[in-house]
């Protein structure tokens, strides 16, 4: 089980998976920020959970997901200092996974014709 970490210091914010700093993921997508943020939504965040899904999960996964997953749970974070575990990645990913759903198909369901 991986233990993320992230904390305010003087240096500014850091972010570290089982104490090493973790890999922002710039190669993936570049938010343009000032480095790792959390507790609102913007590009600091965005830039915390794409790298977060892909140091966790992927690559893929982190460029399909890091929007729901940066406004329900990083910019949901309070405070200078937070911890989460893989586990509580998973745990939280499973209450936002979406699945998709055209309109011709919701209104087949809605009607019982599915």
């Amino acid at each position: 089980m991986k233990i993320y970490k992230g904390w305010r210091g003087p240096q500014g914010t850091i972010v570290t998976v089982d104490d090493v700093p973790l890999d922002p993921r710039t190669d993936l997508r570049n938010f343009n920020a000032d480095g790792f943020e959390w507790g609102y939504e913007g590009s600091g965040p965005s830039q915390l959970a794409l790298a977060l899904i892909a140091d966790h999960l992927n690559a893929e996964m982190a460029l399909k997901h890091y929007r729901d997953f940066m406004a329900t749970i990083i910019a949901e974070i309070e405070g200078d200092e937070w911890t989460l575990t893989s586990e509580d990645i998973d745990r939280r990913a499973e209450e936002i996974t979406i699945v998709p759903m055209d309109l011709e198909t919701l209104l087949r369901k809605v009607r019982g014709e599915d």
